[in-house]
């Protein structure tokens, strides 16, 4: 969507007010939640909705 949009990390992370560290563990998979407030400002940067930048993986871990 970044690359879409013609839109850098640290252009993403500056408008979303977190660090580009954060941003970059959040495009990579590597957290396990995101805050609503957070989903909503990179929406907002971006002009587009929630679908548009999430994917539902189902968790295939026993328990």
């Amino acid at each position: 969507m970044m690359v879409e949009r013609g839109r850098s990390l640290n252009w993403l992370a500056d408008r979303v007010g977190i660090t580009n560290v954060n941003l970059s563990k959040i495009k990579n998979n590597h957290v396990t939640a995101i805050r609503f407030s957070t989903l909503a400002a990179i929406c907002e940067a971006l002009d587009c909705r929630p679908g548009d930048i999430l994917d539902y993986v189902e968790d295939d871990t026993p328990g």
